[in-house]
């Protein structure tokens, strides 16, 4: 079903999916990230999307800001880099796909009381992972050989599904596992999440062009691209606002608002 506010007309809210994009990528700049997670609260609570229609708009969004932010960072970490480790995008794109589509044929059976838990769920973890998994590593993998293999395939699997059930690029997941599972350092990890989350979201958004939902995207296009051109802005503000806050403070705070829209996305009715 179509919620309310996605049949009203898009001018009216053009420049608040601009100013929200903005400070979401700011947000999402400042750690490293393209800010979806707390993009979608946003899209459900304030813009009164469908839970459906919001995972599917966080989708889209998440594959513009990842295919954006790949280049912005091969100043910092070049392109011959991130290809000189394409075993570990191999290994973690192996599950990462199947999980992809699999988490997006779930999402599209989900009633949607149970999907509002489910991201909410989700939510509260990823902020348990901000605080908890985003520090480097000591540069040793925490595998080797075929236990390294079959725990990549595992882990890909599982960002995969979060990938698809909220419609985010995955990296609050994908650059601890790349930082403790395959001893990357954080520069590294961030660009290899990158590399990873642009196939997996691809083949998530592959499986939701199958369902009527995916509709949402036609009837919104103005506020698409508002939101597209608010989150690019807000990313590249944030990737220069780095190191002006401390992560001790950052992060906490992020967290902070993570559980704050798990509630209201818990309640949502």
């Amino acid at each position: 079903m179509t919620s309310d506010v996605s049949r009203a007309p898009s001018c009216r809210r053009l420049p608040f999916a601009f100013g929200g994009g903005a400070v979401i990528g700011a947000l999402g700049g400042l750690i490293g990230l393209g800010g979806a997670e707390f993009r979608l609260p946003l899209l459900i609570g304030m813009f009164r999307f469908a839970a459906l229609e919001a995972v599917i708009l966080n989708k889209a969004m998440s594959l513009v800001v990842v295919a954006t932010a790949l280049p912005f960072r091969a100043a910092t970490v070049p392109f011959a880099d991130v290809g000189a480790n394409w075993p570990i995008i191999l290994n973690l794109l192996a599950g990462s796909l199947a999980g992809a589509w699999f988490g997006a044929g779930w999402a599209t059976r989900l009633r949607s009381d149970n999907l509002y838990r489910v991201i909410a769920l989700m939510l509260v973890a990823i902020a348990i992972v901000l605080v908890t998994g985003h520090e480097a590593g000591d540069g040793r993998p925490l595998f080797v050989g075929v236990a390294q293999i079959v725990a990549g395939v595992a882990a890909g699997f599982v960002i995969g599904v979060v990938s698809s059930l909220l419609g985010v690029a995955g990296g609050e997941l994908l650059i601890p596992t790349l930082v403790l599972l395959f001893g990357a350092d954080i520069k590294l990890a961030g660009s290899l999440s990158l590399a990873v989350s642009l196939p997996t979201m691809i083949v998530g958004f592959t499986r939701y062009s199958r369902d009527q939902a995916f509709a949402v995207l036609g009837r919104n296009r103005a506020f698409l691209l508002a939101l597209a051109a608010g989150s690019i802005v807000g990313t590249f503000i944030g990737g220069r606002l780095l190191g002006l806050i401390p992560d001790d403070v950052l992060l906490p705070a992020l967290a902070v608002i993570l559980l704050i829209s798990a509630w209201k996305v818990w309640h949502h009715k």
